[in-house]
């Protein structure tokens, strides 16, 4: 523990609000799968009460936990049994409302992520608010240093990166996503266009990227869906990679920059 027992101490999330929590916090409960993973990698894990459904990293977190639903979704009277001190979710991935209701009656705080310098911001102020000041500053400066190694290459390979499936979405300009695809040397063909948005079979065939990357999360792409996109953009290369590695804005990140050096180099359907 980094500082002395303060009740309470209040932090202020990335969104400029002030937070007061208990500390350090004994119950947790999260609401978002890359930060439940970030806790356990903390060594809080015996102090995570609640996680969501979507939570898979590590396994024993929905087996020791009490899931409370989905992350847009949230079953309020499995949270109050739970009676937690701190919950911790995200701006995107969560749903206003259900944020709004919970924050009336206990300490919310909230992350907002869209480039590597906001998940490493992240990644400290979640391990100061919780105690582990120094594990989270250790985490940071492993996972900055591992982006620092990662081989520089001038973004000019251009891709498309699909999310989802009838109808097709990518990840564009203001995303995560679209961050980690410029540090993975690529140039995202979608970039003038918001967030999540849908597109045609038209619009990818006039984009004309060099390669399709088709994530495998949210939506399960395999290699039964390349010669799908294969006839849509014959001189593509199709490939599908890891969405965790792409989207997850905690501790997997240690595991991205080595992840994004194979696919420079690593050609055809995967």
């Amino acid at each position: 523990m980094d500082l002395p027992l303060s009740l309470p101490l209040t932090v202020t999330d990335q969104l400029g609000r002030r937070v007061a929590v208990p500390f350090p916090p004994q119950r947790i409960v999260s609401l978002v799968p890359s930060q439940t993973e970030l806790l356990f990698d903390l060594g809080l894990g015996s102090r995570v009460v609640g996680v969501t459904k979507f939570c898979t990293h590590p396994p024993e977190a929905r087996h020791n936990a009490v899931i409370i639903g989905g992350t847009k979704n949230f079953d309020f009277e499995k949270i109050a049994a739970l009676k937690p001190d701190l919950l911790i979710g995200n701006k995107e991935e969560n749903y206003q409302a259900g944020i709004e209701q919970l924050a009336a009656t206990y300490p919310v705080w909230l992350s907002d992520i869209s480039t590597l310098p906001q998940a490493l911001d992240m990644i400290k102020r979640v391990a100061f608010s919780t105690g582990e000041k120094a594990r989270g500053e250790v985490l940071a400066v492993e996972i900055a240093a591992s982006f620092t190694a990662l081989q520089s290459v001038e973004a000019t390979a251009t891709a498309a990166y699909l999310i989802w499936r009838k109808p097709y979405m990518v990840a564009a300009s203001g995303t995560f996503i679209d961050d980690m695809l410029g540090r993975a040397g690529f140039r995202n063909v979608f970039a003038g266009l918001g967030r999540y948005p849908e597109i045609t079979a038209e619009q990818l065939r006039a984009a004309a990227p060099a390669r399709i990357l088709l994530s495998s999360e949210p939506y399960p792409f395999g290699a039964k869906h390349v010669a799908e996109f294969q006839e849509i953009c014959p001189a593509a290369e199709i490939q599908i990679v890891d969405g965790e590695l792409f989207s997850w804005y905690g501790s997997r990140l240690r595991l991205s920059a080595a992840y994004f050096q194979t696919l420079k180099t690593t050609r055809g359907p995967k």
